[in-house]
């Protein structure tokens, strides 16, 4: 189930939130049809390297329990070819997008998957506006659900076993329920999380970094680990029904085989995550709780991390989520609790798209302060990052922001082309001409107020 907590911070990479309002569906706006459609080529995502150790433990974490911390009996699967159903109504983003993951699914995971016109697929794809998607769950913006028909079905069934992850033994049929009128890289978003786990692990963990199995929702684009743990999840040792003891004893071979850079390289043994820093870091970064809640959340997640000794992503996470908070209230502090996360993702090599999120919010602060060469040196080496994990709507704001940085340095010719290169990504990022533009003013607005005294 998707949260987009990451999605609030997109919308506060100018310093400036954008009215929710700007955020349309294709069939509100006249731009051309181009715009809309995947701006990516065929993906290319970075191979990062995993120690099989820890791929062994989180494979057991991911597989054997729900997001809850309920665990769960048994491994449960499809077990033979699995077909995929979209239905009528999609976005007409999503037959694109979905044709790309399943070709990413064949080839990177060894999944044997293909689409199907038969409406009795294992695998199910519904599109419905937000607010159904709001009124069947308040707080998700997308979900899977075993067992159901449609979206009335899962209101009528939600309570019982056959709607019940836990009470599965082998899966069969899935339904994942997508945003209709959401922007296409919302919806891509979704798709990729969804898909996951309608095929693998329910579960995410906040120490993963590189992965959609984690709800801080930092990568959105099925990554290189993410699809070892499909391409584990179906191995031909593996089957529906096994307990976590029986699979355990199985992933050594199993690891060796598909991934044998990984028997000697060491693990990171990171600490697991305590129930207390999710639900403090959850807190700070609900939109419906009050600021002075959230603010004691995130600094109570700042001590909780450097209690437990962390110098991993989540420490960065919990420094960016206070400076997140502070901004409205103390920007210099809030700038200086950036520099702390960035610091923190600096060190941790799989942390790169953590650092790019960062670096838009100090280039911003950078432009405010009247320092264009800062600005740019910060999102010149993340705009790479950005487009290598498909990011439109973050790749969008930092070129949005080089194009200020390089005219308040007296480069507007260059500064021009990097705005068109950016307006290219807004279709298929940001959903409107008018979601982009707001986007581009509120920018420009940063230096604006430094050289008008401000």
């Amino acid at each position: 189930m998707k949260h987009f907590l990451f999605i609030v911070l997109l919308l506060l990479c100018s310093c400036i939130q954008m009215p929710q309002d700007d955020i349309v569906s294709r069939a509100n706006t006249r731009w051309q049809d181009s715009l809309f459609r995947n701006p990516f080529p065929a993906p290319n995502l970075p191979v990062l390297p995993n120690s099989n150790a820890d791929l062994a433990r989180d494979f057991l974490d991911l597989s054997f329990s729900l997001e809850s911390g309920r665990a769960l009996p048994m491994l449960t699967r499809f077990e033979g070819p699995i077909s995929v159903h979209l239905s009528e109504h999609a976005a007409e983003s999503l037959p694109s997008d979905l044709n790309r993951l399943i070709r990413r699914l064949r080839t990177e995971a060894g999944l044997e998957i293909f689409l199907t016109q038969s409406k009795a697929a294992n695998i199910t794809i519904q599109s419905v506006s937000r607010t159904q998607l709001r009124k069947a769950l308040p707080n998700a913006a997308c979900f899977v659900v075993p067992n159901v028909n449609s979206l009335r079905d899962f209101q009528l069934r939600r309570n019982s076993k056959a709607a019940s992850w836990s009470h599965q033994t082998e899966r069969h049929k899935v339904m994942i329920f997508l945003p209709s009128d959401a922007t296409p890289q919302e919806v891509r978003d979704c798709l990729h999380e969804e898909f996951a786990q309608a095929l693998g692990p329910l579960n995410d963990l906040y120490r993963l970094p590189n992965s959609v199995f984690n709800d801080d929702n930092v990568h959105m684009v099925l990554t290189s680990f993410d699809m070892l743990i499909l391409k584990i999840t179906y191995a031909s040792d593996l089957h529906s029904g096994m307990s976590r003891t029986q699979v355990q004893d199985r992933l050594p071979a199993i690891l060796n085989k598909i991934n044998p850079r990984g028997i000697s390289r060491s693990p990171n043994n990171l600490k697991p995550t305590p129930r207390v820093w999710i639900n403090l870091i959850q807190t700070s970064f609900s939109p419906d709780i009050s600021i002075s809640r959230r603010h004691s959340a995130a600094r109570q997640s700042v001590s909780v991390a450097q209690t437990n000794g962390w110098h991993d992503h989540r420490l960065g996470l919990s420094y960016f989520s206070l400076a997140l908070i502070t901004q409205s209230q103390d920007i210099k502090k809030s700038e200086s609790l950036f520099k702390a996360a960035m610091e923190n993702f600096r060190r941790n090599p799989q942390s790169r798209l953590h650092r790019a999120y960062t670096a838009s919010h100090l280039a911003s602060y950078a432009l405010i302060d009247n320092r264009p060469q800062y600005a740019l040196d910060m999102v010149e080496p993340n705009i790479k990052i950005a487009w290598e994990f498909e990011n439109a709507t973050l790749l969008a704001t930092l070129l949005l922001l080089k194009a200020e940085a390089l005219d308040n340095l007296g480069r507007g010719d260059e500064a021009r082309s990097v705005r068109l290169d950016s307006s290219h990504l807004a279709g298929y990022g940001f959903g409107s001409e008018r979601a982009w533009n707001t986007k581009r003013r509120a920018i420009s607005e940063l230096s604006a107020g430094m050289q008008n005294g401000g």
